[in-house]
This record gives structure tokens, sequence and C-alpha cells, in this order.
């Protein structure tokens, strides 16, 4: 899905639904987004990933949808748990990024489950 602004016109960035493959058969997707530059601070990745979450969870039928961002990504912490996917934890060098090894933080949230 591409975030664009209220007229249409804007492209400020994108959320999408990843890793189910050819089917849905366990229930689980991982959710990925990101924003352009000049439209980071605005709420737009928090609103983004709030509305695919809502309609993956309780139109699509998803139990279980998850995200990962590198531990010193306070940004993309935020917009995890203010979209309300709580902290599960820490993985421990678990992705390579350019400035080397990065440990991740695994957020989730699940179907029928109140975060807020």
């Amino acid at each position: 899905m591409t975030c664009l602004d209220a007229g249409g016109r804007a492209w400020f960035g994108g959320v999408a639904l990843r890793g189910f493959g050819f089917g849905f058969d366990d229930g689980v997707a991982n959710v990925s987004y990101w924003v352009l530059p000049d439209a980071r601070g605005r709420g737009v990745a928090t609103s983004a990933v709030a509305a695919v979450s809502a309609w993956a969870l309780v139109v699509v039928g998803f139990h279980r949808l998850y995200l990962e961002h590198a531990r010193r990504n306070h940004a993309s912490c935020a917009v995890a748990t203010k979209s309300g996917y709580p902290l599960e934890g820490t993985q421990r060098s678990a992705a390579v990024h350019d400035d080397g090894r990065q440990d991740m933080h695994l957020h989730a949230r699940i179907q029928g489950v109140r975060t807020t």
C-alpha cells in the first residue's frame, strides 16, 4: 500500500504485509513500512501501519502480525508501539545492515487482544 496525502497527490511512503507465502494457513504475516524523509514525524507510518493492521486482523482474518526494526531505531519503535504492537523482545545480532550486525526488536499484534 502506498501512503498518499488526503488529496492523493503526494507520496509519503509505503506499508506491506509479507511472509505469508501462497496461503494464510498459519495466519501469521510480517508488517513492513517506510516513510520518505520529508514526511517523517507526521504520524504517516503510525496511521498506515494501524490501518493495514486493522484490515489484516479483522477483515482478512490474520491471527498474528509482527514487525521488526533495528534496536537503535527509536522512531520505528515508537511507530510500532503507537500502532498497537507491544514489544515482545530483542533478537540479538539478528540482521546485517550497512554498519554491521544489529540487534532487532520484535513487536506483535494478536487478533482479538487489546493492546491499548
